[in-house]
């Protein structure tokens, strides 16, 4: 198993990791935790001999296979009702007192399921997946930034889930007064982030749908694309680049300094890796993906799948329950 603790460092020491990488045009593999005090910044080589697998866009080490013609089994054993609504309380108070316009309340759900972590990692359809070998798998749809070769910059910010199967799906997201409020805000943090190191930010696509397979559903999930312009020698400050981004916006908050306290004093459990982010530096670009859709071994051994959702003082108790507990399954399709 991975000692992932002694190959990590903090947050200065992993953004100067990757200025020297990428300012040598050497290409780098990176894992940040969840409020971006845990850095992992390794040559692409050297991820590889560690284990580590990835595939972003279909680019990395990690092939996708097809999930082989025999049964298996995946039930969850979400928080209980009573649990999630003391969270959400203290949030929803905050938010009264106008701490915090949005914040992402997350849980751990434990799974009995016959399926490792590698056939997880590996079968799942999805844009983003990371193996850590006995550790933890992630198969996210969410980018979090690229950086193309003349240095626009752009992140994909994701808010708003439905079952694409109820009537009129789209249109009932679409027009959702909650779930739109919660979009903007996320959209202007973004913004807000990326303006401290980019120029001419803009919003090119705002409020795009995409979907995702889970185990016979399908969920409608809502995007927008937030991108600017960084400076010619952008290589020379990538790491002081992600650094003034993360934690990452749609799975902290806004404001993202009180509202992470706020967090992490509702959640009440160690979010460790899960909403953090995993990417590569090619030599030339850069892609990355927020940790999302995130399975783990406890120290028991057991499965624990993590999962949530924003919240607005708009936003309803029993619905944002249903959208945690939706957000837990089997992603082959």
């Amino acid at each position: 198993m991975l000692a992932l603790e002694h190959l990590a460092t903090d947050r200065p020491r992993g953004a100067a990791a990757m200025n020297r990488f990428a300012s040598s045009a050497t290409p780098f593999f990176f894992i940040v935790d969840a409020w971006a005090s845990r850095w992992i910044v390794l040559d692409v080589k050297e991820a590889e001999s560690c284990g580590f697998r990835w595939s972003l866009a279909g680019k990395g080490n990690l092939e996708f296979g097809t999930l082989p013609p025999r049964s298996f089994k995946f039930d969850a054993y979400p928080v209980g009702l009573e649990t999630y609504a003391s969270a959400f309380g203290l949030i929803r108070q905050a938010q009264i007192n106008g701490e915090t316009w949005l914040a992402n309340l997350t849980f751990p759900t434990g799974i009995d399921t016959n399926l490792e972590l590698e056939e997880f990692a590996r079968f799942a359809r999805s844009p983003f997946r990371l193996l850590v070998p006995g550790q933890f798998c992630v198969f996210s749809p969410e980018r979090f930034v690229n950086v193309d070769v003349g240095g626009r910059i752009a992140s994909y910010p994701m808010k708003g889930t439905i079952d694409a199967d109820l009537p009129d799906a789209a249109e009932r997201i679409m027009a959702d007064e909650k779930e739109s409020a919660e979009h903007i805000t996320i959209v202007d943090l973004i913004r807000n982030d990326l303006g401290q190191t980019a120029r001419r930010v803009s919003v090119p696509r705002f409020r795009f749908l995409t979907e995702v397979s889970a185990r016979g559903r399908r969920l409608l999930q809502v995007s927008s694309e937030v991108s600017g312009e960084l400076d010619a020698d952008w290589r020379h400050g990538i790491g002081d680049v992600m650094s003034s981004m993360l934690p990452a916006g749609s799975v902290t908050g806004a404001p993202k300094k009180r509202t992470v306290e706020v967090i992490q004093a509702a959640e009440g459990y160690q979010r460790g890796w899960y909403t953090g982010v995993f990417g590569v530096f090619d030599g030339e670009r850069l892609d990355s993906s927020v940790m999302i859709r995130f399975i783990e071994r406890d120290e028991s051994g057991a499965m624990v799948y993590k999962s949530g959702g924003g919240m607005t003082i708009y936003s309803d108790l029993e619905s944002e329950y249903l959208e945690l507990k939706a957000k837990v399954y089997a992603p082959f399709g």
